[in-house]
């Protein structure tokens, strides 16, 4: 009887600096044994070898911190981005260039639901692309009277509904909610910005939610973060956490052949929750974890989204704003309430992952971990400034002091880098946004992330963001917060873990840990940087298990 197996490759990347690389890893049950040459690890015993992956790279399971299930079941609805994008079947959706694209998209959706009065639910439409005019309910009531339509934004941040939608929530020119933009005569266009304008249109806005919670959703989610060569993900918020919701995962993830672990967080949003009793609920929880399902952190969110103009900036505020949008985007959260809610968490020894696009949400969390920390002091607590796109370096300077960590959204660069120069904060600040050297240079501990279905999962192509910096149009936006491919490396494994309270898990192939690879045709340290986003990917290895792409 074998012991254990052997699994060589044309080279193995380790990412522990004590033992860099290797011809083979020996795995025994869900776990590494041994790391070296092939007749060093024959010396553990009885062994079978594997040589399926003879021919291609094998480097640590990438860890996605930032990212959220409901990408897995926005495919259930008509995709109107502008980008083109790959659902987790491979199908290519072409992109949506103009609104008259977005309209046609969802005319000929329509024209398949037999039901004149069903309501048309569409997603990733990204206004910013589409300069001079908004998607209005005036364009999408061109789709008829009767049917009810809401277009989910790529952001996430905001959403478009057509007069149906509004006549039948009651959204009209008395509504006095922030967030629901109205053209100069006082009645809404059409435009909902945030969960608390987004929710008026109630009927839909739980079609939505409700298929982005079903079990086929959280299959997508994993299946297409194997296909990207992630063995682990984070659903940092968005899921329901009561005791239907965790059960739902439990089904999903002891499924036999579930490809992912996921790392479930709690999400705080505003009064929605007793943070006291959802902190017990996650200290309970993260002793019921199995194999493939992880508790133990929380997710708060301050602001909205810069591309949406509704995130928190410091001033000089917003460059080029659209016409209705708030002066200076929008508090998810009051900062007041914010800091009372954050200090509950902390002094439940919790970590706590906080939304912060805009330079202003960034200042407020760092002030108020700083007074959380003398009331409550704690060693390694590891919170996180998520996306941390505008955070300044003197913002940099007081997380290392305060033992923050950064989870940067580098894909911006590529996906918005050219519009943030043109409308949301111009050339300078566009130049310092996601800044991945300067967290390097100040010894802040970051990693990076997708936030899918906002941009497309994979770690290949954020690395691609964060090493060339390069925009859509081709322009290198930033050139001095360039890192290197060793440094996008640790970011997409170690960085990411090491976030998560994981890093002695997962994150590198090194004896004791977990038995998770990513499985590559190239060799990321080999090829041109420019190349990164390239690279194939034969699946990934889970627990020992081979998980090929099919």
């Amino acid at each position: 009887m074998k012991d254990y197996t052997v699994f060589t490759a044309r080279r193995i990347i380790t990412m522990n600096p004590a033992y860099p690389s290797a011809e083979a890893v020996a795995v025994k049950g869900d776990r590494i044994l041994a790391v070296g040459s092939v007749d060093e690890l024959r010396a553990w015993g009885q062994h079978s070898l594997d040589d399926t992956f003879a021919d291609h790279v094998l480097v640590p399971g990438f860890v996605e911190a930032h990212s959220h299930a409901m990408g897995g079941g926005t495919w259930d609805h008509v995709y109107v981005g502008y980008f083109d994008r790959s659902d987790p079947d491979g199908v290519v959706w072409a992109g949506c260039k103009t609104i008259d694209a977005v309209v046609q998209r969802l005319r000929d959706t329509a024209s398949k639901m037999s039901d004149p009065a069903q309501t048309l639910i569409a997603w990733g439409l990204d206004p910013i692309y589409m300069p001079g005019e908004r998607l209005t309910a005036r364009h999408l009531d061109a789709l008829g009277d009767s049917r009810p339509v809401f277009v989910y934004h790529a952001s996430a941040h905001l959403a478009t509904v057509n007069s149906a939608l509004m006549r039948a929530e009651g959204i009209n020119a008395n509504i006095r909610t922030p967030g629901v933009v109205k053209d100069p005569d006082g009645h809404p266009t059409g435009e909902l910005q945030e969960p608390a304008a987004m929710t008026l249109a109630s009927s839909a806005w739980a079609m939505l939610r409700n298929s982005l919670d079903t079990e086929s959703a959280k299959w997508n989610y994993a299946r297409d973060a194997r296909n990207r060569g992630h063995t682990l993900v984070t659903d940092l918020g968005g899921s329901p956490f009561d005791d239907a919701g965790i059960n739902r995962w439990r089904a999903a993830t002891t499924t036999p052949g579930f490809p992912a672990r996921v790392m479930v967080a709690a999400w705080h949003f505003g009064g929605l929750a007793d943070p006291e009793a959802l902190a017990k609920r996650v200290l309970d929880l993260a002793g019921t974890d199995n194999e493939k399902l992880r508790f133990g952190i929380v997710k708060l969110i301050l602001d909205g989204s810069i591309q949406g103009f509704t995130a928190r900036l410091g001033w000089p505020f917003y460059h080029d704003p659209p016409p209705g949008s708030a002066p200076n985007g929008l508090w998810l959260m009051a900062p007041e309430q914010f800091e009372d809610i954050l200090e509950v968490f902390h002094a439940a020894g919790l970590t706590v992952h906080v939304h912060c696009n805009g330079d202003q949400a960034t200042q407020v969390f760092i002030d108020a971990t700083e007074r959380a920390l003398a009331r409550h002091p704690r060693w390694d607590h590891r919170h996180t400034v998520q996306h941390c796109q505008l955070s300044t370096e003197a913002q940099y300077r007081r997380m290392k002091t305060l033992g923050m960590c950064a989870n940067i959204f580098s894909n911006h660069i590529y996906y918005w880098g050219d519009e943030h120069v043109r409308y949301t904060v111009g050339p300078e600040r566009a130049a310092r946004m996601n800044a991945c050297a300067t967290a390097e240079r100040l010894g802040v501990p970051y990693s990076f992330h997708s936030d899918t279905p906002v941009t497309p999962l994979g770690h290949l192509h954020v690395m691609w963001c964060a090493v060339n910096r390069l925009t859509a149009s081709g322009r290198i936006l930033g050139p001095d917060e360039r890192i290197s491919v060793r440094s996008a490396m640790h970011a997409a494994t170690l960085g990411a873990a090491y976030q998560l309270r994981l890093d002695h898990e997962i994150g590198s192939i090194e004896a004791g840990k977990l038995a998770d690879f990513a499985v590559l045709t190239e060799d990321p340290y080999e090829i041109d940087p420019m190349g990164l986003r390239d690279i194939g990917v034969w699946g990934t290895v889970l627990g020992g298990e081979p998980m090929p792409n099919p």
